[in-house]
């Protein structure tokens, strides 16, 4: 729990093997870690870790979605599972060191992902570069154009 950047508390109540089992396998294929815990060594376990902060929300049926990498995964991936099921829910996450609530985690899933963010970033350093090109080339090509246009001229049979 330590090394968690993104640890979501969740209910999971009533769900079937096979919908579990679907479950962890994409939040597997994904690099995030779900836990149904025992809720008192789920309190103990949470000492002297930011999960220290929700501990009281241990109470029920008790999953834990743990993410070490990317915090918006995790908050995709259960809020898209959760669309079609109602018997999942959002009871509270920690997000780097900070108390989010189920609202806030819904928020969190329509931000786009580390690699969305990084492709944005790329696209707007890239961009200036870009234009200062297109910027550079236009006088050439106007050159170009007006010399073809010349050409076009002196070929054409008086």
């Amino acid at each position: 729990m330590a090394k968690a950047k993104a640890a979501i508390v969740a209910e999971p109540k009533g769900l079937d093997v096979a919908t579990v089992t679907e479950l962890r396998k994409k939040l597997r294929d994904s690099k995030v870690e779900y836990r149904v815990v025992k809720n008192t060594l789920a309190a103990r376990a949470a000492k002297g870790t930011s999960l220290e902060l929700v501990a009281e929300k241990f109470v029920g049926p008790t999953a834990i979605v743990m993410s070490y990498d990317d915090v918006i995964v995790p908050a995709k991936l259960l809020v898209d599972f959760m669309k079609d099921r109602e018997k999942l829910s959002i009871r509270t996450a920690v997000i780097e060191g900070k108390i989010v609530d189920a609202k806030g985690v819904q928020a969190l899933a329509k931000l786009p992902g580390l690699q969305g963010l990084r492709a944005q970033i790329a696209a707007m350093i890239a961009q200036p570069a870009t234009k200062l090109a297109r910027i550079i080339g236009t006088p050439g090509q106007k050159v170009a154009r007006v010399l073809g246009a010349r050409r076009e001229q002196l070929e054409k049979p008086q």
